[in-house]
């Protein structure tokens, strides 16, 4: 089925499409984000919690390093290794699942210290920001889980991998937007 290489680069394409898409709609969210956060002085208001600054750096850290694992699936692929192939997918979902729990401790944490979305604009802006990260995290793990059972099962060759590439593209999309979003929410 993804012999064909036409089908092959047709997927690689609408996946770019796909990515343009989702830039605009992270781009969408920081512009909104930085609209009323210009609203609110100070910025974080006053009795609201301080954002886990170090601990969600070691967690960005943690990210960037499953995007990388993914990155070496491809010179994986190309040894014609396919444990290899499977391990490089294999510890980039793990690096996201460590990722999203590690957030989501911290989520809840945040919210007993009183940082909720109905409190303020504060919280409101932390939760839609960051939850819609967390969204396409999930949704990377869930791309990442399929193309590691067709890994496991032999299913990617250099020449059929365009699920791969596909899956491969979208979770360096999710990887790369994340230590932006990290610096405009936490650290500035």
């Amino acid at each position: 089925m993804e012999s064909n290489p036409l089908r092959s680069r047709s997927s690689e394409f609408g996946m770019l499409l796909f990515l343009a898409a989702e830039a605009m709609f992270f781009a969408g969210l920081v512009s909104a984000y930085w609209v009323l956060r210009a609203q609110v002085l100070p910025w974080p208001p006053a009795g609201q919690p301080r954002l886990p600054v170090a601990v969600t750096g070691v967690n960005t850290v943690i990210l960037l390093l499953s995007g990388l694992a993914l990155w070496r699936s491809r010179a994986a692929l190309k040894k014609g290794c396919r444990l290899c192939v499977a391990g490089s997918i294999g510890l980039a979902g793990l690096g996201g699942l460590v990722f999203l729990g590690v957030q989501g401790y911290e989520w809840s944490r945040l919210i007993r210290f009183g940082l909720t979305t109905v409190r303020n604009i504060y919280g409101g802006l932390f939760y839609a920001v960051i939850g819609a990260h967390a969204v396409h995290v999930v949704a990377g793990l869930c791309l990442l889980l399929f193309c590691f059972f067709r890994a496991v099962r032999g299913a990617y060759t250099e020449e059929k991998a365009g699920a791969l590439a596909a899956c491969r593209m979208y979770w360096l999309f999710v990887v790369a937007v994340w230590p932006v979003l990290y610096a405009i929410v936490y650290l500035y």
